[in-house]
């Protein structure tokens, strides 16, 4: 599989201010347990895996190198860093697109994480840029009181900002997502969801966790309770009904091995914060949201 290349972050990877910064917007609860995932997962095969996927991607495209957008989270901050171990640092661009007040702290953890990795990059506050937005569509679109609809339009001006980088380094968007939030469609369709590639998208959350440990990933940044950062307070697993852990014992189950509500929580009765309903919902989710795993339906037959 090619040599072992050392990790993208050491020990000292992270200046003093960075450092500093991480410190204090650090959680104060503690990381939740990580219970042991149902197939054990090799980090080292699965680095090497992605590296190469990474530069054979690119080479085919006859691309320069790759745009991340980056949150200061985990799935970025890994894919950041596969990225210059495939490609090498000059040919990977950071983008950090913060939205509000909330992202800021998160926006300077980007900024220490993009600086820690040795790459280009650059921090474009996108809040007046959705304010013309919102000024300027039809009142009966309003975004100030509509949450969800807000935060697809700020994905989507996300996007959009990575393919006008794309465009103009000749590069490859490359995607943030996992398996598990590709599996829920717990993605904006047009915004996080589209990218050239998605190196982590055959990874579950937890398989990327032990991926991060593997790479020398900052303890902060696995620490961090995942967001989608536009809300205060807002965490993934309020949105999801139930931690990583559980959801993606749920989803190996349910989507992978093809088990039914039932049969999936007689195989995880160990997990005290999962009932059958959230079963169901998982599932349910899952099968709902197929239209953003899928390319736009068309017609069958030559028409004409």
């Amino acid at each position: 599989m090619g040599d072992r290349v050392p990790p993208a972050f050491g020990p000292n990877a992270l200046d003093e201010r960075a450092t500093a910064a991480a410190d204090a917007d650090a959680p104060s609860e503690p990381p939740r347990r990580e219970t042991q995932p149902s197939d054990a997962l090799d980090p080292g095969a699965e680095r090497e895996r992605v590296r190469s996927f990474l530069a054979d991607e690119v080479t085919a495209a006859n691309a320069d190198g790759v745009v991340v957008n980056m949150s200061g989270g985990l799935d970025s901050t890994v894919t950041a860093a596969l990225a210059v171990e495939a490609l090498g640092a000059d040919r990977v661009y950071g983008l950090i697109l913060p939205c509000n007040k909330i992202g800021a702290p998160h926006a300077r953890d980007a900024e220490a994480l993009a600086d820690a990795l040795g790459i280009d990059h650059d921090t474009v506050h996108l809040q007046r840029l959705f304010a013309q937005f919102g000024a300027v569509t039809p009142d009966r679109f309003d975004l100030h009181d509509e949450p969800v609809r807000s935060g697809n339009a700020i994905a989507r001006l996300r996007m959009t900002t990575a393919y006008l980088a794309a465009n103009a380094m000749e590069r490859l968007v490359c995607g943030t997502a996992n398996r598990t939030e590709l599996l829920l469609g717990y993605v904006t369709k047009h915004g996080d969801g589209a990218a050239d590639l998605f190196p982590l998208g055959h990874l579950y959350k937890t398989d990327v966790r032990a991926l991060a440990a593997e790479l020398d990933v900052p303890e902060f940044v696995v620490e961090k309770p995942p967001t989608a950062g536009f809300l205060p307070g807002q965490r993934d697993e309020d949105d999801l009904g139930a931690p990583y852990e559980t959801i993606d014992r749920v989803l190996r189950l349910g989507v992978d091995r093809g088990f039914g509500p039932e049969a999936i929580a007689a195989r995880i009765e160990d997990l005290d914060d999962v009932d059958d309903e959230t079963i169901v919902d998982l599932l349910s989710r899952h099968r709902a949201t197929a239209h953003k795993r899928t390319t736009p339906p068309i017609p069958h037959g030559s028409g004409g």
